[in-house]
């Protein structure tokens, strides 16, 4: 198995996207990986969430990690969230 490292940009957006490295960890381990933008990977995963964002409550969240598979090491770009 294959280390994760997100770059310093997806460390950057993690408390502001509302995600955290193992649900991204998690979502690359275990969901359906599909061919993203400039040759980039990406999945989703759906994640309990059961809180308030902005000031709307929300059951449900999706993350959606966008990577890149080297030999050594899946690379994190960037990670977007959706609320549900």
């Amino acid at each position: 198995m294959k280390p994760i490292r997100l770059t310093a940009h997806a460390l950057g957006y993690l408390s502001e996207r509302g995600t955290s490295q193992l649900e991204i960890e998690d979502a690359i381990r275990s969901a359906r990986w599909e061919l993203a933008d400039r040759g980039r990977l990406e999945c989703r995963k759906q994640f309990q969430y059961g809180t308030d964002w902005n000031d709307t409550f929300y059951a449900t969240k999706q993350v959606r990690p966008i990577f890149v598979e080297e030999d050594d090491e899946i690379v994190v770009i960037t990670v977007y969230t959706y609320c549900y």
